[in-house]
């Protein structure tokens, strides 16, 4: 019994040192070893902040006994000192001192830690992780801005920073809003690198509001501001908002029966005041139905039905109509109108005119009114033509105040025909004609010349830029009616110029110059146009085309920042010399007047100069700030253009001849050995975009410049920049240059175009011109 005993207990003990942990004594009983499941931080983890707290997480409880100064440590260059503790699974080590920054360390946990029952770690655990850089974050923008004025009551204050923070580091402690010693009470929220300050109430007006943050905002590494950032702000009087006009104005007559009434306010209003509630239009004690709608800085009234002919109408806006800052309108403002009276169409001409005999046989009838028609009633139901009691088949269209009825098949010789306009035929009021109007004609046994066929065709697209436009003859016209007064091409209401001739049937237009791309033209050819027995066109013939797109990169839109031939972000100087900005504005922002020097000698013609802190005219820092945004958008859309698939250039692009397109250099850029020729190959809307991820420089002297040829226009060249751009002495440059840092123009150097920089300055070096593209 004692032998088998023996046995039995060797064979346990066996076990447990296969599936269990090493013991201390013998017969402890068989268990799982101790082991880290998880550090913090991870290991290999970068970019720590230096005041992190360092972790080690097992899978069962540990002895606390056991995580000590020697079983739990952190080396960097030296050992790290530092407290620990323990909760749950977690052992904790922090460090008397923040980490060095950009520095890689060691955790170590060693088999002296044990769990409760005396197993120990079987190996050592090791990791390491190292620290992120300690550069401090800065506030680089705050709204409102230092020193604004105006500031509306219900402002939520911001702040931006230059790096993304730990929002947990600003609070009620670390960002404060103050009016004089009292802090102002409110709420904190964040979106990317910025935190937003909401008051809980309204700020007062006409007061002076400090608000601070404190070094104790950190970064997401734990690196807190250098310094405390304060900035001020002045708060606005209560000014009440008022109605600026109204449409139909004050005692306004022979007001449409359809008429939107709207009402314009002097400042933007809370839409959410703006409703039934607040706007009513009233016939006498009875409310018209409507829906009440807001935009800009406009309200609307749609009145359901129709309004009464010859009845006066009351609009009232009443006080709980509230500006965005909360502050209601001072009074009711009323208004009233008269609508029209029943003031019926009527028909003031047709053509044929009435009882007219020899009228062509492929007549199109016309009926001209006395004011403008609802479209939607001038239909074949109202517009008719009959031969005796028999119905006319055509197609009926209305164009002006004028309708027209082109019959399907040519009308018959000698023949009497009746056409109606009748009394559904409806202004724009809703009004229609008091009678029927009928007139008769009798046909000829003539048949008027038509236009059968045009190159273009009607509505043809991607016409090219060199096009002659003609128009084909039913039968031979008679070529002294054939001219620039008979055959007009029109781009909007502009006329074309260009050479009319006429050959066999066929009319031609040989515009003097390339056609613009992408863009409509009408051709018209007149009733003047006669054949050769004497009979004219019977009505005008129209036709429509539209142009090929434009070639090359698509179209940067400039926006509001192309007022600017000079914008910057902290300065603008003119070194020396007579410099001249002509036909636009000068701007900067952030940056303010005082960094804007040389004005004189230099001088703006034809335009102004604007800075951030400008209190007069009112509006011009946040018109500057729409130009920046314009500006930035502007860059980034050129900079991301990718069709056509840009072509990559590198070094210098002297000497050679460029056609429309997009440009890509991953580094710098020169124009340098030659001038740089850009040919638009007749497209005067020619576009080119250079993508410059680098520097951009012209050198001046022998070359250096940039010419246009084929049409070109310096308005459709765009230089987007990655650093900054540098136009040497005496160079001759076009086009619009958009660099992120700053602009210099050398000695003498000419551009017909902008000098536009995101964040730096704009230099004039001596005596330079910029003129507006």
């Amino acid at each position: 019994m004692k032998l088998i005993h023996y046995l039995t207990l060797v064979a346990i003990a066996s076990v447990a040192f296969i599936v269990g942990c090493k013991k201390d004594t013998f017969v402890e009983t068989v268990g799982l070893c101790p082991v880290v499941v998880s550090t913090n931080p991870a290991n290999a983890a970068i970019g720590v902040p230096v005041d992190e707290l360092i972790s080690a997480t097992f899978n069962e409880e540990i002895n606390p006994a056991t995580i000590t100064e020697t079983s739990f440590t952190v080396e960097g260059p030296t050992a790290v000192s530092g407290s620990l503790s323990y909760s749950g699974t977690t052992a904790y080590f922090r460090p008397s001192a923040s980490l060095l920054p950009n520095t890689t360390y060691t955790g170590k946990i060693t088999t002296e830690v044990k769990d409760l029952k005396g197993n120990a770690l079987q190996v050592d655990h090791i990791w390491t992780f190292s620290t992120g850089a300690t550069m401090a974050p800065t506030v680089i923008s705050t709204d409102p801005e230092d020193n604004a004025t105006g500031v509306f009551l219900n402002k939520i204050v911001s702040a931006t920073f230059s790096m993304p923070m730990n929002f947990s580091t600003i609070n009620a402690s670390t960002f404060t809003l103050k009016q004089g010693s009292i802090n102002i009470s409110g709420t904190f929220s964040n979106s990317g690198s910025t935190v937003f300050f909401n008051p809980d109430v309204d700020l007062s007006p006409d007061k002076v509001y400090t608000a601070t943050i404190t070094t104790g905002a950190k970064n997401t590494i734990g690196t807190s501001l250098t310094n405390n950032y304060t900035w001020s702000f002045t708060t606005g009087t209560i000014t009440a908002p008022t109605v600026i006009t109204t449409d139909p104005v004050n005692n306004a007559t022979g007001v449409p029966l359809n008429k939107v009434v709207t009402a314009s306010f002097s400042m933007l209003m809370d839409a959410s005041t703006i409703n039934n509630s607040t706007f009513s239009l009233k016939q006498g004690a009875t409310s018209v139905a409507g829906i009440v709608s807001y935009t800009g800085t406009t309200l609307s009234f749609t009145p359901t039905n129709p309004l009464t002919a010859n009845t006066v109408y009351t609009a009232t806006i009443t006080t709980g109509a509230k500006n965005i800052s909360g502050t209601p309108l001072a009074n009711n403002y009323s208004w009233t109108f008269t609508t029209i009276s029943t003031g019926a169409p009527t028909v003031i001409s047709t053509d044929p005119v009435n009882n007219a005999t020899g009228v062509v046989v492929n007549k199109i009838v016309t009926a001209t009114f006395n004011t403008a028609m609802d479209p939607l009633t001038i239909n074949t139901t109202t517009f008719t033509l009959k031969k005796g009691t028999t119905l006319i088949p055509g197609v009926v269209s209305y164009s002006g105040t004028t309708a027209s009825f082109k019959p399907s098949i040519n009308l018959s010789a000698g023949t009497t025909y009746t056409a109606t306009i009748t009394t559904g035929a409806k202004n724009t009021s809703g009004t229609g004609l008091v009678n029927n109007y009928v007139w008769t004609f009798t046909t000829g046994v003539t048949i008027a010349p038509t236009v059968i066929s045009t190159d273009p065709a009607n509505n043809a697209t991607g016409v090219t830029l060199n096009k002659i436009i003609t128009a084909t003859f039913s039968m031979p016209m008679n070529p002294l009616t054939i001219n620039s007064a008979t055959f007009i091409v029109k781009q909007g209401s502009a006329s074309v110029a260009g050479t009319v001739s006429y050959s066999g049937s066929t009319a031609s237009f040989t515009p003097n110059s390339n056609l613009l791309s992408n863009t409509t033209y009408t051709a018209t050819i007149t009733t003047g146009a006669m054949n050769m027995s004497g009979v004219a066109m019977a009505n005008n013939y129209t036709w429509s085309f539209s142009t090929k797109p434009s070639a090359g990169a698509p179209f940067v839109n400039l926006n509001s920042v192309a007022r600017f031939g000079i914008i910057a972000g902290v300065g603008v100087m003119n070194n020396a010399g007579f410099s001249q900005i002509r036909n636009m504005d000068v701007g900067i922002s952030p940056g303010v007047r005082s960094s804007i020097t040389g004005f004189p000698p230099a001088i703006v013609v034809n335009g102004a100069i604007y800075a951030s802190d400008d209190v007069a005219p009112p509006g011009v820092a946040a018109m500057l700030s729409q130009a920046k945004i314009d500006l930035t958008n502007a860059y980034l859309f050129a900079e991301g253009a990718t069709s056509p698939a840009p072509v990559t250039v590198a070094g210098d692009q002297g000497g050679k001849t460029l056609a429309p397109g997009i440009y890509k250099s991953t580094s710098t850029l020169l124009v340098q050995n030659g001038d740089l020729t850009l040919d638009a190959q007749g497209d005067a809307n020619a576009v080119w975009i250079f993508q410059v991820a680098a520097a951009f420089t012209t050198v001046g002297g022998a070359g250096g410049n940039i010419i246009l040829s084929g049409g070109a226009q310096a308005k459709n060249i765009f230089w987007q920049t990655g650093s900054s751009a540098t136009i040497g002495d005496n160079t001759s440059f076009k086009g619009n240059v958009l660099a992120l840092t700053s602009i210099t123009m050398n000695s003498n150097a000419t551009a017909v175009g902008r000098m536009l920089a995101r964040n730096g300055s704009v230099v004039l070096t001596s005596t330079n011109i910029i003129t507006k593209p």
